[in-house]
């Protein structure tokens, strides 16, 4: 029965994959007829920007990646202040700031390079614009932050490889599901909705092993020198408001199909990567912090006399 159970995440991947592979090949390169959208267009490609709304994306994507930057450099200036059974979270958030950083700086490379300012406004240049590259980064990150958990939390080995499983592949499934619906977002809404509900059934799954692993654990933390069980459900709320901010960006082409909705989603994008990474990242750190000072490590326990 458990040997069945772990073949049926591989059995799903595989038939996502293999029906995942013929959508994706419709994506032919003939050539267009006039007006006609190529598959794979992302919907910010079909507007035409003033400055202000060109500039707002600008800016917040500077803002991203520079929000990774500051927390990468946290997360390391703060790494020997947790003890070292929980400092693989730090190194996680470190790797997690690391891909994040790149990421939004290709990003905003991306969009500057794709618009360009001709008659007081941006158009469309030679190079078209992606969000693929997000899909990408979150491949990376979002197994990472939920390992954080594991980590933070402490639990038993064997607890930690299963809960560790259900994550990496609930996760990925999730991610490349909605990356695939993403192609469709301007030219067949059918494979858009579809790959999109189904990345949302793994996005509940996930979301419901999170509050699984942290209402079966979250009491076993101390309650000296701070109620970290309750600061850890908080941490369930908190990843449930800052990840449902993704799927709401991923519906933008339908709810808001202008220039401002274009706008919108990259901002509502950068405002989820800065909130469920680095903040999300400082708020472990802390409970780490505090887990470690409650075992009377002494660099915590300095640290909390500052």
């Amino acid at each position: 029965m458990r040997f069945a159970k772990k073949l049926v995440p591989i059995a799903l991947l595989s038939c996502l994959i293999l029906t995942g592979i013929p959508l994706i090949s419709l994506a032919q390169a003939d050539p267009l007829q006039p007006g006609e959208v190529a598959v794979g267009t992302v919907f910010e490609n079909l507007f035409i920007y003033t400055p202000l709304q060109h500039d707002i994306v600008s800016h917040v994507l500077t803002l991203g990646f520079a929000a990774q930057a500051a927390g990468l450099v946290y997360f390391l200036a703060t790494l020997n202040n947790v003890a070292p059974r929980f400092r693989l979270s730090s190194v996680l958030s470190a790797v997690v700031m690391s891909s994040a950083f790149l990421e939004l700086f290709q990003i905003f490379q991306n969009w500057n390079s794709s618009f360009v300012f001709s008659d007081g406004v941006y158009q469309l240049g030679q190079t078209a614009f992606s969000n693929g590259y997000r899909y990408m980064n979150w491949s990376i990150d979002v197994p990472m932050l939920l390992l954080q958990l594991v980590v933070v939390l402490g639990i038993a080995r064997k607890q930690a490889v299963s809960y560790g499983t259900q994550f990496i592949i609930g996760g990925l499934l999730m991610i490349w599901t909605g990356y695939i619906g993403q192609f469709y977002e301007v030219t067949n809404l059918a494979p858009f909705w579809i790959w999109g509900a189904i990345s949302t059934v793994f996005y509940v799954y996930v979301l419901f092993v999170v509050g699984q692993l942290i209402n079966r654990t979250a009491g076993d933390l101390p309650r000296d020198p701070d109620n970290l069980p309750k600061a850890m459900r908080f941490v369930f709320w908190f990843v449930l408001v800052t990840w449902t901010i993704y799927p709401i960006a991923y519906l933008m082409p339908v709810l808001w199909p202008t220039a401002w909705g274009a706008v919108t989603r990259q901002v509502l994008y950068t405002i989820a990567d800065i909130t469920s990474k680095v903040i999300y990242g400082v708020i472990l750190s802390y409970i780490a912090r505090k887990q470690s000072q409650a075992i009377g490590y002494e660099a915590a326990i300095a640290t909390a006399r500052r």
